[in-house]
């Protein structure tokens, strides 16, 4: 599916990546559970867990902007880091103007998915 560069395997509670760090790999989920989770008002807001065959970090790598959250292993996990040069160039051959729209849509994907979070973090603050 995807040409992966290489495998990286992490054990349980260890960080993949760091909310806020840069977001230079695209992931791919080979075995295992990765937990998605954001610091909102201080404190770790779990996301989501995904399963083998989901990708992560493509975002930041889209966007070229910070993480918008942390990755950490749930049990014994391994993932594929999806090789950057053959991603660039299958990214490179789309026309500039579908690039952008693909970089925009990312982009707002990823201030949508905070003003969410942060909008359920109010509501749940209120309660």
């Amino acid at each position: 599916m995807f040409q992966t560069a290489i495998e990286e395997k992490y054990k349980n509670g260890d960080i993949i990546f760091e909310e806020g760090s840069s977001g230079d790999w695209i992931y791919v989920i080979e075995s295992g559970t990765v937990e998605i989770s954001k610091i909102m008002h201080g404190e770790k807001e779990v996301l989501l867990e995904l399963g083998p065959g989901e990708i992560i970090g493509e975002l930041g790598f889209i966007t070229k902007m910070p993480r918008t959250a942390t990755a950490r292993a749930v049990g014994d996990t391994t993932v594929g880091i999806i090789d950057p040069i053959s991603f660039e160039q299958e990214f490179n051959r789309l026309s500039p103007d579908f690039q952008a729209v693909l970089i925009s849509l990312a982009t707002r994907l990823k201030e949508t998915t905070e003003t969410l979070y942060l909008m359920k973090k109010i509501s749940g603050e209120k309660q």
